[in-house]
């Protein structure tokens, strides 16, 4: 290994390694508060961990609000540590009052945020290429599947604050391994054969693992930066199980790599022009990505830029992509029923979206609530409109419905058709499943205990009715925390669901799943390896892209 790619691994250990400088004094005359090298480092990692997801490396804002000196300052650190502590009803979390923070380390990231950031290490392809590790090369894997698990029902729990995953047998609810992967998982995705997950977590930490094993195992891992969000794998006829693409928030760009051994193929920066202002964007992260079943194609979402990028990787040495201009900053999303048409969050813009695929072009943007956050989104049969999309909101407590069938329905499509009151602000997920007649909504971000400690569920052919709210942590029978319910998720059968009861890293977690059809309590998974669980992905609904 050179001595340079040693240099930029040691750089990229952690972002408590970073420098910060410590004064700053502007036109105005302010001067940034005191703050130590060792609070610096302690304050980095927190920003790392809690907030960089919503305000950017660089700290100039996207889904969160711009924390650059210049607007900090002014502000003041009383004023700075009261919203840090309380939050705000835009979706910021109350990080004082819910506990997930001390006094003092409110107190210190007011100060922190009063700072001048420093830009983290590039990474080029050599460079990721130095940390790739094949841990068990094709030739040493089984040719066969080794174990007697039911893998189209295997759920990957994102274990955040312990960097790990958690492989749960959805037949027997019984945990089958847990996986040391990279901090906080943000999402798993399974290969379109089934046979291989994918996980990244925020610290960008990409881990490959073979399900047919006798008991699964990560086979190869690699490092693409600094930050990361977003895996998909080719799922094009005659391209399963050949390509992963990675998103990195830092550095901006996105990584092809092999996709049975993670070996890193292309890299491709996304800094650019934004798509409203014309302004040159230096942090123009990588947020969702999804995969065609049209064409040998990626969407990948350029969130500050507002761009979506489809990327053919049919040739990796001479690749095509198609730029989509749209309002920004985009986000989260996912597929209308029959996955032509991609329906994609631009929460900071208060739109959605609405990409065809197929043919390559931007086919309508849609005004929905404030902020929305639909995760993949809900597919269901509206009574009276036909086929249709749904999703919730970080920053009101309404979902939007959208028309999603522009042959049958034409007088519906790309239009908000219903806008219905949920479980309240703060959504994060939004689901529903085809065999369902049920729509779920969580609200973990929300300020009231009570609220982000439940979850809603409303009766699809009689939405009029309203919200019913069930009590998850209650039923979960964790003692103290803050207990944030999170992300419904299906089993592939359709017909429960489970839920992510998220407390703090010292307290009690659990998993809960819930009879879809009498809404009833119907199993809790306690298990104290159970360490701050929030995303769950079913293999089956993740595969097909199901929801």
């Amino acid at each position: 290994m050179k001595k340079s790619y040693k240099n930029t691994l040691a750089a990229l250990a952690a972002l408590a390694a970073l420098p910060l400088a410590i004064a700053n004094t502007y036109a105005a005359g302010a001067a940034a508060p005191a703050i130590t090298e060792a609070e610096i480092k302690q304050a980095n990692q927190i920003y790392f961990e809690r907030c960089a997801g919503c305000h950017g490396v660089l700290r100039k804002g996207a889904t969160g609000k711009a924390l650059t000196p210049d607007l900090t300052l002014p502000k003041g650190t009383s004023f700075l540590k009261k919203v840090i502590s309380a939050g705000t009803p835009g979706g910021m979390p109350n990080f004082g009052t819910s506990g997930e923070l001390t006094a003092d380390q409110v107190d210190l990231m007011a100060r922190y945020i009063q700072q001048t950031p420093v830009a983290p290490p590039e990474m080029g392809l050599m460079d990721i290429e130095a940390t790739w590790k094949l841990i068990v090369p094709v030739k040493d894997r089984p040719t066969k599947k080794m174990n007697n698990y039911n893998i189209s029902n295997v759920f990957s729990t994102t274990l955040r604050d312990s960097g790990e995953v958690a492989l749960i047998d959805g037949d027997t609810k019984e945990i089958i391994t847990i996986l040391k992967t990279g901090y906080a998982v943000h999402i798993s995705r399974y290969s379109a054969s089934g046979r291989y997950l994918y996980v990244t977590g925020r610290d960008a930490k990409l881990s490959l693992i073979d399900l047919w094993m006798p008991t699964p195992a990560v086979v190869a891992e690699v490092k693409t930066g600094v930050e990361a969000r977003s895996v998909e794998t080719s799922k094009f006829k005659g391209w399963e199980d050949k390509y992963a693409i990675s998103g990195t928030y830092w550095p901006p760009q996105y990584v092809i790599h092999e996709g049975d051994t993670l070996k890193p193929l292309k890299v491709v920066a996304t800094s650019g022009i934004a798509s409203e202002t014309n302004e040159f964007v230096k942090e123009a992260r990588v947020a969702a990505i999804v995969a065609s079943h049209y064409k040998p194609e990626f969407m990948v979402n350029v969130k500050e830029t507002g761009k979506v990028l489809i990327v053919n990787y049919s040739d990796l040495n001479n690749l095509k992509t198609v730029t989509i201009d749209t309002p920004r900053f985009l986000h989260d999303g996912g597929f209308e029923s029959t996955k032509r048409y991609f329906m994609d969050a631009a929460n900071a813009s208060n739109k959605i979206a609405v990409i065809d695929i197929k043919e390559g072009k931007l086919t309508a943007v849609v005004e929905v609530g404030k902020v929305p956050h639909p995760g993949r989104g809900a597919n269901f049969i509206d009574p009276k409109f036909g086929p249709v999309w749904a999703t919730s909101h970080l920053g009101d407590d309404t979902i939007a419905v959208i028309g999603t069938d522009p042959v049958k329905h034409k007088q519906h499509a790309w239009k908000v058709v219903r806008t219905i009151k949920g479980l309240g602000s703060g959504s994060l997920f939004i689901k529903s499943h085809p065999k369902s007649t049920n729509l779920w909504v969580d609200a973990p971000l929300n300020k009231d205990a009570k609220t982000s400690q439940s979850i809603g569920v409303l009766d699809i052919n009689n939405l009029e009715k309203g919200v019913t709210v069930l009590p998850i942590a209650e039923w979960a029978n964790l003692g103290e925390g803050a207990k944030r319910v999170v992300q419904p998720e299906y089993n592939k059968a359709g017909d429960e669901v489970w839920f992510a009861v998220w407390n703090a890293a010292d307290k009690k977690s659990a998993l809960v799943v819930v009879d879809d059809k009498t809404r009833k309590l119907k199993k809790v998974i306690n298990d104290p390896r159970l360490i701050t669980p929030t995303g769950h992905f079913n293999v089956n609904n993740t595969m097909h892209d199901i929801y």
